[in-house]
């Protein structure tokens, strides 16, 4: 088992979501590159840690402006815009 903790994601690309398991690899990058646990970013959200797996596993119920607010405290957001290829 590789123990190296990928990077951040301070590089300013931006990252196609397409999925709740999408957004949680993200988050799981983000908190393992800043050397967090989970329980460490629960504490910093002020949530339980079952948001912080639940998110990090892709579940796709969890509450939107909750994923927004842990998304805030790693240092990440959500910008919408416009597709630059439509596939029908």
């Amino acid at each position: 088992m590789d123990t190296t903790a990928a990077p951040p994601l301070h590089d300013q690309t931006p990252h196609v979501v397409r999925t709740a398991l999408d957004v949680g690899q993200m988050v799981k990058r983000q908190r393992n590159g800043m050397n967090l646990r989970q329980l460490d970013v629960a504490g910093l959200a002020n949530t339980g840690n079952r948001l912080i797996v639940d998110v990090e596993n892709g579940k796709p119920t969890v509450q939107l402006q909750k994923v927004l607010d842990l998304l805030d405290i790693l240092g990440l957001e959500v910008v919408i815009q416009p597709k630059t290829s439509r596939t029908l």
